[in-house]
């Protein structure tokens, strides 16, 4: 790695995590760059570049932060090479890799490449002719005072079903965990290529998710029922749609990736983040390896 990027939470100290990197860095020769107005608080010899340099000019980006940060580090290093290792500040985050103090041990194995890359899907929709991109998911939502979301999802170019509901989601496997699940969709892998299609209260005959192929052609109809609606990319509205507009979308397999260590699993992190449990009324069964069908008494 010669050269590494780093982005920063902005409002966290991440004065440790950045000293980790710097002293690394400069043992090994390597550069590292930062986004301009995010190093500058920290006084630190990180160079600073423009935010849309910063995935370009970089072998390694390392996001310091919470799930918002590591989606703007792979939001800049689509299209790229540059896989992005994730670095937890504060709360626990979905998608960090390790948390600081784990920072200069995980840092050694990359040296030693001892690592993996895990390829993330990304979602593309067409807005007013602009194409917005998201690694989590793209929502049309209920804007209050407006009316429901009324929205007619087509697949192939020819209509499948109709919603109506507070908002409709569409989410990668990245995904699946955030705005879809709080909607009741379901847990997937990260290594799974699909598009999850999820109503948020829904109240209309048909309530159920999608999950679709990520070669299906995808669009939701706005319908003449509906009222106004945001468009929320990755948690963050990018423009409104009105009745008779449609939202164009299409699935991105490999846009980014990630650095796993191989110290967790997606369903280990699942676990803890989301603080699963299983029913009370069905005992848990014990831990390890299970072999063949118990043998009633």
């Amino acid at each position: 790695m010669q050269t590494v990027g780093i982005v920063l939470h902005p409002l966290r100290d991440s004065a440790e995590a950045v000293t980790a990197i710097l002293d690394w860095a400069n043992a090994r020769g390597a550069q590292v760059l930062g986004i301009g107005d995010e190093i500058g608080r920290l006084r630190c010899a990180a160079q600073p570049v423009p935010a849309q340099e910063l995935g370009r000019r970089s072998d390694l980006i390392v996001s310091l932060g919470g799930d918002g940060t590591m989606l703007r580090a792979m939001r800049l290093a689509d299209g790229g090479q540059a896989p992005v290792l994730g670095v937890n500040l504060g709360k626990l985050g979905f998608l960090a890799e390790v948390d600081v103090p784990d920072l200069p041990d995980a840092l050694g194995a990359i040296d030693q490449r001892r690592y993996t890359v895990e390829p993330r899907l990304a979602v593309d929709a067409d807005v007013h002719g602009e194409t917005v991109s998201a690694f989590n998911d793209i929502a049309v939502v209920r804007v209050p005072g407006h009316g429901r979301a009324a929205i007619s999802l087509r697949v192939g170019d020819r209509p499948f079903v109709s919603y109506g509901a507070d908002a409709v989601v569409v989410a990668t496997p990245t995904g699946s965990t955030a705005y879809s699940f709080s909607a009741g969709g379901p847990i997937v892998s990260p290594s799974v290529e699909a598009l999850l299609v999820t109503p948020a209260a829904p109240h209309s005959a048909f309530n159920r998710g999608l999950v679709l192929s990520v070669h299906d052609a995808l669009a939701l109809d706005v319908l003449p029922a509906s009222g106004r609606l945001a468009v929320e990319v990755d948690g963050r509205v990018s423009g409104y749609v009105e009745p008779g507009a449609s939202v164009v979308m299409r699935a991105r397999p490999a846009a980014a990736h990630v650095v796993r260590l191989g110290r967790t699993t997606f369903y280990e992190r699942a676990q803890r983040k989301l603080r699963l449990v299983g029913s009370a009324e069905v005992e848990a069964p014990p831990a390890g390896p299970r072999h063949g069908r118990a043998t009633p008494p």
